[in-house]
């Protein structure tokens, strides 16, 4: 079903006030993968805010659609949507990455509340995304699994065999995201390994490919209803995106992999991210 005007408007609304939990989590914290975190925002607020069958109120809820965030070194962006979409209060946050906070660089399943797996460990997330999948089919349950890769961690063997076999289960319960941003730590991810063509090699895996906008809510929601309603197999959708997308200075800034922000740079940040949806909120 198409997005509402009300709808994205929240949907908007939403992803620009994550974005600017980001900045403010990174600087509390003195560093963060802030760059992949402010890419993968769009994809996870719309998973979270419209798609997904969840409840706060009973996190480990049998029936719930799970989410394994496969690119674990967002957390930043990740720990920010589950306090948002309610699991957890968001002033916990300011502890983020200190000593003692169940709130690391990397998202811990035993301590987050909201949270299905324990990852950052690239080229996992995938291969326990197949499982939960798998295992849904075999106890004929209903839930819907989705999981957020990296674009550099492509570059892990294990994450093609566990496209192999998906693909061989024909688990159309599985929705595997692939978050395009073309920049991993060392460079851009054509220069460091070339993944191109992903979309045909993707394909040839077995895969229904879709390539979208991974900044455009209706994109998202379309290529989600479409991997919906297959009955063949596995959907993954190519979403390309901007390193660092809301603030100017980090957009498609290798640096801002990992970064720092002191209080000049977090309010220039923070002002960055109000002007880019100052047009489409207005």
């Amino acid at each position: 079903m198409p997005l509402s005007d009300s709808d994205r408007r929240k949907l908007l609304e939403q992803a620009r006030d994550i974005r600017k939990d980001i900045v403010e989590i990174t600087a509390w914290s003195g560093g963060a993968h802030i760059g992949g975190g402010l890419s993968v925002t769009d994809i996870l607020t719309y998973l979270y805010f419209h798609e997904m069958s969840i409840r706060t109120d009973e996190p480990d809820w049998d029936g719930r659609d799970r989410l394994i965030l496969s690119k674990g070194h967002a957390a930043v962006a990740y720990t920010a949507i589950l306090a948002r979409r309610g699991f957890f209060d968001f002033e916990l946050l300011k502890s983020f990455n200190k000593f003692g906070s169940p709130f690391g660089m990397h998202p811990d399943g035993n301590k987050i509340t909201g949270c299905d797996a324990s990852t950052g460990s690239l080229g996992h997330g995938l291969p326990m995304a197949v499982g939960l999948a798998l295992g849904a089919k075999i106890q004929k349950k209903d839930y819907r699994t989705f999981v957020v890769l990296g674009d550099g961690e492509m570059n892990e063997g294990s994450n093609w065999e566990a496209l192999m076999s998906a693909a061989h289960h024909k688990l159309n319960n599985l929705t595997v995201i692939v978050d395009r941003n073309r920049m991993m730590i060392d460079g851009p991810t054509e220069e460091v390994m070339a993944l191109e063509p992903l979309a045909d090699k993707l394909s040839a895996f077995g895969m229904i490919v879709e390539d979208i906008d991974g900044h455009d809510f209706d994109a998202l929601a379309s290529a989600v209803e479409a991997a919906k309603s297959r009955t063949a197999g596995p959907t993954a959708i190519i979403a390309n995106t901007v390193k660092g997308k809301g603030v100017d200075f980090m957009e498609n800034e290798v640096p801002w992999h990992y970064g720092s922000v002191d209080s000049t740079l977090r309010d220039k940040a923070l002002a960055s991210i109000d002007s880019m949806y100052e047009g489409v909120l207005s």
